[in-house]
């Protein structure tokens, strides 16, 4: 008995019909034949009734076909099972992060992810939040670390690993510092220093101006937190950073949090919906990574 006698038993059953089951199986409708009256040989029973035009199923074939579809799957999942091992102990892993993002956490689970399979080569690559999404959704980026205003974008799955609102940051003696509230209008007299489009948090930002009919004047972009934390305690702009990039520069800028900005600001990792072996495990140091202790507060 073989497994391509019981694929061509299930496929005439299903079918109901031995030219049909030969078109799906795509061998000849003798072939299906002299293989299905040769499992019948080796079973010693008839399998199909054939007096009428539709193949029909004996009591005898009706027991075989759910252990036989049973054998199938079980053949699939050995399959499975070895290309999975083999896609981890050789292969290629591309990641991507948002360009000026820089959290331990994920370096951290690239380093366990290489000890436990030192045979996939891991790719980092940086870039727009915008072009790793559709990088992703291409395949040409298996998981990325992105910013986003969405939960998840459209058709992938997501990890969400920060989620915080957006701020105004200014030096000590700005007007905006002496303030209790900050809200978008109260941005417009003054030079705004922000991340550039097709970033998460630029993104949120624009996206409520927008809806609210403010324009500000968005006079300096840079990729990284610190650069635009920087300019802004140099008195060149208002820094609109997300909660924790400001505390980081608590001793210089003082935060305000923009009050009618409800969308917060996130960091997640993104992947496709049937992720391959080594994303799965990729994943699952991530998991780790960021909800260790050490993290949590980050």
């Amino acid at each position: 008995m073989e497994l391509r006698q019981l694929a061509y038993f299930v496929a005439v059953a299903e079918e109901r019909n031995f030219t049909r089951a030969a078109e799906r199986v795509r061998i000849s409708q003798s072939g299906v034949s002299a293989q299905i009256r040769q499992l019948e040989r080796e079973l010693g029973t008839e399998l199909f009734d054939r007096s009428a035009r539709t193949a029909t199923l004996t009591v005898a074939g009706e027991a075989a076909l759910e252990h036989a579809r049973a054998a199938l799957a079980a053949a699939e999942a050995v399959g499975q099972a070895v290309d999975e091992v083999t896609d981890l102990i050789r292969g290629r892993l591309t990641v991507g992060m948002v360009i000026g993002c820089t959290l331990t956490p994920l370096f951290d689970a690239l380093a366990a992810f290489h000890r436990a399979h030192p045979g996939v080569e891991i790719s980092l690559l940086e870039d727009t939040s915008d072009r790793l999404v559709e990088g992703v959704r291409a395949g040409a980026v298996d998981l990325a670390l992105v910013g986003t205003a969405t939960a998840a974008p459209d058709g992938l799955d997501a990890l969400t690993i920060i989620s915080e609102r957006l701020v105004a940051a200014v030096p000590a003696g700005h007007p905006l510092a002496e303030q209790r509230r900050v809200t978008l209008r109260d941005l417009i007299p003054y030079p705004i220093v922000c991340m550039p489009p097709g970033t998460g948090l630029r993104t949120v930002f624009d996206r409520a101006c927008t809806a609210q009919g403010v324009q500000p004047s968005m006079t300096l972009q840079a990729s990284a937190a610190d650069a635009i934390a920087d300019l802004a305690a140099r008195g060149l702009g208002v820094a609109v950073l997300s909660t924790s990039m400001a505390a980081n520069h608590r001793d210089r800028l003082t935060a305000r949090t923009i009050d009618d900005v409800d969308t917060p600001a996130s960091l997640a990792l993104i992947w496709k919906s049937t992720p391959n072996p080594s994303v799965r495990r990729l994943l699952a140091h991530s998991r780790q990574a960021f909800t260790e202790p050490e993290h949590a507060q980050q």
